[in-house]
């Protein structure tokens, strides 16, 4: 990143603005990543074709791996070494890499972990996790629910989310965070709705132009949801350079209104008439319409008019007993 130009006023003059400008920006993006990682759980991490989200996904890693947490991936849409790649070794060595990309379905019979498949894994890092804040990746639960039915994953999700609130277990956990990367364009309503009501905090990745977004929703047990928007954009080294926040804002309907789909768009068929065909239709006169003329046409019969008459002639066959047939009944 270019370097301030120097202020008028001396050389020291800048070394005083700068360290506290840098002290400033590094205080924001701390507390941005902090935000999202405080209050456990599960973290959703909403993405587009537009927007991706592994570069925040891999910020959230790095700063949980900073703060000494172990830290379990599941990794399921690129490779060990490409979702390693920007990470330095401090960070690495606190990475527990389940890979579930190289051989997803175990046909070189190699690996305990693949053996079980992802449902396995995931129910294995419900008992593995030992004392201490653990944070759990996963990349991505679109992956996961393209192989998993949703309730069987949302299922696991609560059980990663809430290990920390077990009973009867004599070790707990001090904090589950589990991090979830989704991209949105690949599900309906009901899966992101089920996963959205499971999330603690929801990151939703949008911008303008070439500036970043992200929406977040917190949702805090017995408090209201709460929303705020943060503006940044994402260093080489997976840190952030955050520009702008909005300030904290209750959230009065948790959930966002549904978008009303007009019925009346793609018909084969027009519902209203011009003007033309509304005069055709006032003057069509229907066949069950009793109107003036047919009134005349019946009350006043033209003298050479001939009446009406019914011609039978009997087929062969035909009964002309004319007798009555139930004569021989007590009736």
């Amino acid at each position: 990143m270019n370097a301030p130009p120097l202020p008028p006023g001396g050389e020291g003059q800048h070394d005083v603005t700068s360290s506290k400008g840098v002290g400033e920006r590094t205080g924001r993006r701390l507390e941005m990543l902090e935000s999202v990682l405080a209050p456990g759980g599960l973290v959703l991490l909403r993405d587009s074709v537009e927007w991706e989200g592994r570069s925040l996904l891999k910020a959230l890693i790095k700063k949980s791996a900073l703060c000494g947490e172990k830290v379990h991936i599941l990794g399921c849409e690129v490779s060990e070494e490409e979702f390693r790649e920007g990470f330095d070794s401090s960070t690495n060595s606190q990475l527990v890499y389940h890979d579930l990309f190289r051989d997803p379905l175990n046909w070189s019979k190699t690996g305990e972990a693949l053996a079980v498949g992802p449902l396995g894994v995931l129910r294995a890092m419900c008992r593995r996790t030992g004392p201490g804040p653990v944070t759990i990746a996963l990349d991505s639960l679109s992956w996961l629910l393209l192989h998993l039915p949703c309730t069987t994953l949302c299922q696991t999700l609560h059980a990663l989310s809430h290990q920390d609130s077990r009973p009867g277990d004599s070790s707990p956990v001090e904090q589950v965070r589990v991090l979830g990367l989704l991209h949105g364009e690949l599900h309906g309503p009901g899966p992101m709705g089920t996963l959205s009501a499971l999330a603690h905090t929801e990151v939703t990745l949008s911008g303008t132009g070439s500036q970043a977004s992200a929406h977040i929703l917190y949702r805090r047990p017995q408090q209201r949801p709460t929303h705020e928007t943060h503006w940044f954009s994402i260093l080489s080294d997976f840190s952030l350079d955050l520009q702008g926040v909005s300030p904290l804002k209750s959230q009065l309907h948790p959930d966002p209104p549904t978008p009303l789909v007009d019925p009346t768009t793609h018909l084969t068929f027009n519902l209203h008439l011009s003007k033309k065909e509304k005069e055709a239709k006032d003057s069509l006169t229907l066949p069950f319409q009793f109107s003036s003329e047919k009134q005349q046409a019946l009350l006043c019969r033209g003298l050479g008019q001939a009446t009406s008459r019914i011609f039978y002639e009997p087929d062969a066959y035909d009964d002309l007993d004319q007798e009555d047939p139930d004569d021989d009944l007590d009736i």
